[in-house]
This record gives C-alpha cells, sequence and structure tokens, in this order.
C-alpha cells in the first residue's frame, strides 16, 4: 500500500478489525442536499442516493433531468429500488434479483473512507447485458476498496432494457436533437456529473475520477469513452471483458442490423402499443417482461449526437477520450455463457470444412488459433477471443496510440468448486477479486475458497486496479511491475499469482482484426459472437481497413 495515504492504512486496519474510529452517523452536506448515512468500521456508507429526476410513467424515454437540491437532511442507509429488469427464470450463476425494482431507480451509492480529503475516487457501472443488474449488488460493495485502498467507490444504477435503450421514429420526433434511445447512457452520464458536482463534500478528487465496469458496463465504459458529453467528466477508464460489437444505427440498417427505430417499431408492435402514449400507459413490468420475450436485445444506438458513430470508428479515428486505460479479459468467458457458442460439429472434419468454406484465406490462421483437436475447447475459445479479447487489445492498442498508458490484463485463474463446474476464470470471475469481496458473491456463484493464497491474489489485484485509479499506474506491494502494453503488447496474467508476459496470444489480434476489417467493408455484416462455425462467409482479402 505504499502509494497511499496514512488515513487509508488506519482505516484499513480499523475496518478489518470491526473496529471503528466515530460511533455517530456520518453526515455530508453536498450541494445535493444533506445526507446521513451508515458507519461501517472506518468507512462512510451512503446508500440510495438519488442523482437525477425519475423518468418514469409519462416521461419514460426522456433524458434525465437535474434534481433541485433537497430540503433537511435525507436519510442514505438503505439502497434504493433497482431499475425495472425481467425476473430471472433459472438458476445461473448471475441470478440475484434485487429485492425491490422501480421505475424511480436513478440512485448511486458512495463508500468513502472517514476524514477522506482529495481521494481518487472510482465510479463503477454494473454489468448485465444492459438488461439487468444495480449497483448495491453484494459483490460491489465498495466497503474493502475504501478501507485498504483509500479509494471512494460509487456504483450507479442506470434505466435498462426496452426502458432504457428504446428508439422509435415517434420517440425521435418529440425529441428536440431528434434522436431516440441511449437513455441508460445518458443516466450514467448524469450520474457522472453528480459526482463531479459532489464528491467533493464526501472528500473525494473531482478530478481524479476512473470509470470502471465489467461487461455490460464496460460496454458502457466504451461508449462514454466515444461520447462528446462525457468528455471531461472522468480522467480514467477501465474496462473488464467489453465488447465492441457493431451497433445499430438510428434511422438506417447497416451491418446487417435493422436501424433502432425499426427494432424500437417491431418491438411497440409486437407489445400493442404502436405509439409512444400506449407505451407509457402500460404497467412498466409488463412492459419489461413483454420486451424481453419479444427479443429486444438493448444496446447503445448510433444516433450522431451522443454515439457519432460506430464504436470501432471511433476508436480509429482516435476520437475518444485520451484517458490511461486498463482492460482485460477472462479465459472461460464463454463457459459460463454457452448461448454464445455455436454448436459443436460433428465431427473434426466438418469443423474444418466449415472453417475453410466461411473463412477462406485466412481458414489455416483461424484453424491454427482453434484447431480441431480439441473441438470444444476451440469453440469456447472462438468467440471468447473474438469478442471479448480482441476487443480488450484493440483499446490498449488504440489509447497506445493517443500516446496515453494502457495496461494489458488476462485472467486465467480457477478454483476448485468453478473448476469442478467446468467454469475456469468464467465470465466476471474476477469481480470479486477486485473489490475483495470473494465472500459476498451471488447465491448461486461457485464459492471462493477463504485461504491464504485466494485473499493474496485478491489483494494483489485490488492493489493494482486502485493504483490504476490513484496514479494511472498499476502497481501492488510485493508483487511484479505491470508494464504498459506498449510496442512489445505487455500484459499480466491473473492465474494462482499476477505473471507479467508480452505478446498474449500470437495471432489472436490479427485474425479477429482482419475478420472485422472485412465486415466492416461490406457493410452488410454484423460481428459479435457470430464467429467460426457460425461465421458468415467472409469476402476474400482486399485493400483493408
Amino acid at each position: 500500500m505504499r502509494f497511499l495515504p496514512r488515513l487509508a492504512a488506519c482505516a484499513a486496519a480499523a475496518f478489518l478489525t470491526g473496529g471503528a474510529l466515530a460511533a455517530e452517523a456520518p453526515t455530508v452536506q453536498a450541494p445535493a442536499g444533506t445526507l446521513e448515512g451508515r458507519a461501517a468500521g472506518a468507512v462512510d456508507v451512503f446508500m440510495g442516493i438519488p442523482y437525477a429526476r425519475p423518468p418514469v410513467g409519462l416521461l419514460r424515454w426522456k433524458p434525465p433531468a437535474d434534481l433541485p437540491a433537497w430540503a433537511g437532511v435525507r436519510s442514505a442507509v438503505e439502497p434504493g429500488a433497482a431499475c425495472m429488469q425481467p425476473r430471472p427464470r433459472q438458476a445461473s450463476i448471475y441470478a440475484n434479483p434485487p429485492a425491490r425494482m422501480d421505475e424511480d431507480c436513478l440512485f448511486l451509492n458512495i463508500w468513502a473512507p472517514r476524514g477522506a480529503k482529495d481521494a481518487p475516487v472510482l465510479v463503477w457501472v454494473h454489468g448485465g447485458s444492459l438488461t439487468g443488474g444495480y449497483g448495491h449488488e453484494q459483490a460491489y460493495d465498495g466497503a474493502r476498496l475504501a478501507a485498504e485502498q483509500g479509494l471512494i467507490v460509487v456504483s450507479v444504477n442506470y434505466r435498462l432494457g426496452v426502458l432504457g435503450y428504446l428508439a422509435h421514429p415517434a420517440l425521435s420526433a418529440e425529441s428536440p436533437d431528434k434522436v431516440s434511445g441511449n437513455y441508460g447512457l445518458l443516466d450514467q452520464i448524469a450520474a457522472l456529473r453528480w459526482v463531479r458536482r459532489n464528491i467533493g463534500a464526501f472528500g473525494g478528487d473531482a478530478g481524479n475520477v476512473t470509470l470502471a465496469g465489467e461487461s455490460a458496463g464496460a460496454l458502457s465504459v466504451m461508449y462514454l469513452m466515444a461520447a462528446p458529453d462525457a468528455r471531461g467528466l472522468f480522467a480514467k477508464a477501465i474496462a473488464q471483458s467489453a465488447y465492441m460489437i457493431s451497433t445499430p444505427e438510428l434511422k438506417d440498417e447497416r451491418f446487417g442490423t435493422p436501424s433502432a427505430e425499426m427494432i424500437g417499431t417491431y418491438v411497440a408492435g409486437t407489445l400493442g402499443a404502436p405509439t409512444p402514449a400506449a407505451l407509457r400507459n402500460m404497467d412498466a413490468e409488463k412492459l419489461v417482461e413483454g420486451a424481453a420475450k419479444a427479443g429486444y436485445f438493448p444496446l447503445g444506438t448510433v444516433d450522431g449526437k451522443v454515439l457519432p458513430r460506430q464504436p470501432v470508428d471511433s476508436f480509429d479515428r482516435g476520437e475518444q477520450a485520451p484517458v490511461p486505460l486498463l482492460a482485460g479479459f477472462n479465459s472461460g468467458e464463454i463457459r459460463s455463457l454457452r448461448f454464445l457458442a455455436p454448436p459443436v460439429p460433428a465431427s473434426p472434419a466438418a469443423y474444418e470444412a466449415e472453417i475453410r468454406n466461411r473463412y477462406g484465406d485466412l481458414a489455416e490462421a483461424f484453424l491454427r488459433l482453434y484447431p480441431s483437436g480439441d473441438l470444444e475447447e476451440s469453440i469456447l475459445a472462438a468467440p471468447r477471443d473474438a469478442l471479448y479479447g480482441w476487443t480488450a487489445e484493440r483499446l490498449a492498442r488504440a489509447q497506445t496510440a493517443q500516446g496515453q498508458p494502457a495496461y494489458l490484463y488476462y485472467f486465467d485463474h480457477g478454483y476448485p468448486e468453478a473448476d469442478a463446474k467446468g467454469l475456469h476464470a468464467f465470465h466476471a470471475a474476477e469481480i470479486p477479486y477486485v473489490f475483495r469481496t470473494t465472500d459476498r458473491t451471488p447465491p448461486y456463484w461457485p464459492r471462493v475458497p477463504d485461504t491464504p493464497a485466494e485473499q493474496r491474489l485478491s489483494a494483489a489485484m485490488s492493489g493494482y486496479w486502485a493504483s490504476f485509479a490513484a496514479t494511472g499506474r498499476p502497481a501492488a506491494a510485493g508483487e511484479p511491475a505491470w508494464a504498459p502494453f506498449g510496442a512489445e503488447g505487455a500484459y499480466m496474467a491473473f492465474r494462482g499469482t499476477p505473471q507479467p508476459g508480452t505478446d498474449l496470444m500470437p495471432g489472436m489480434f490479427a485474425l479477429h482484426e482482419e475478420t472485422v476489417c472485412r465486415r466492416r467493408l461490406t457493410g452488410t455484416m454484423p460481428w459479435h459472437w457470430n464467429t467460426g462455425v457460425a461465421s458468415p462467409v467472409l469476402p476474400a482479402g482486399g485493400t483493408g481497413c
């Protein structure tokens, strides 16, 4: 903890021993209003803080609006409602339904070391496919990061699913900017603006904010890096298992995807509510469940305003936020996301024939990386790399090209219960290690053993992440130095211990970059998890992107 202020070390000791530096409820007078939270050892916790006017009922599909400062003292000891989302229908390892859901859900939570002054701030955007999740899930508890590392941790709710991302011609027509969709993204921007205005009252440095997220949260980080309205609201970015997939455009059908307005029109028709008025009169739960049953899959919308162009193009043009970046992915991403993997072919010969048919002159390179000798592993590895591995390295390359430090990681750590279930280093498995919440995972999550080795790895990852948030350079006491990606392609592998290396998965990035390049050039092919035997037939090589 050599980079930490003495205060953080004292706070960590008090937190970990169950001690307290003060028993009274903490009170903060912020520009937004006065808040009374609760003490957790040496950490002050403030839950359920509203950051924008709730866009409910007739205000559905409106941008978030500022809230006036409240009068009196607002209690902030309980989390606010989660945003509306479909209820899980099976015992997925990610199933963790919130106790309470409501359209009035634009809340954030803060964990701050008591007595903090100009502390670095980490703003966490939860994952969940932009469909589910909430900021106060137990694995995102920021108390240990605050106590041990001296960070102020902020977690955010934002509108999800059809309520957060629906685009529709009539909604665009009523907008002053003639756009629709991206409401959940606008919520995240509003939360960052609230942090900019208010975090100083909690002891945070508004100029040292790191935006972080995993999966759909990392997708959101990537969107916000490309969003002009978010510029200047964060100084660093962390993207864990991001995916730079093709994104619907507001009015144009491109890359084999209907326009966002066409998708919205279909969903509204399926729900029997073809107009905004009818949609706004629907019961929120019926609306959310009905859209999910109709197959609605929320994504950002390339609208020319919030998202000016395809994210891949924004990063190619160097238009993204010029900030230090930490990004990476997990070796077992698809082990817990089997729906993203195509069926295993009947035989190695059938697999090779499909790859040669679909990849043409790239087939040999594909088969070297994903050979027929172990079909099960190859079927899992190809979409992992096409979605998460390619994206992580592409982000690192883009920030490096901007002259910014970028740090790449590869999480390849397993433990007995996860490995026994075929879930070695599964999607999101790194989160409890970063937050130091290995004892606070969801109900069906493979249990992390409480051993010195697991705690050391967790302490190392937490230290690297917190150091990056504080200084822009990941470092952990007693652990290897983590070099920036740079010209050598440096990365840090997290297995049983942190292990630095260079040139992660030789040939992986080049293959998927060329594949995406060719799809982009056609203008008719999407790029996401349709890879390997699920890939469209690729055109032969041409001029390149």
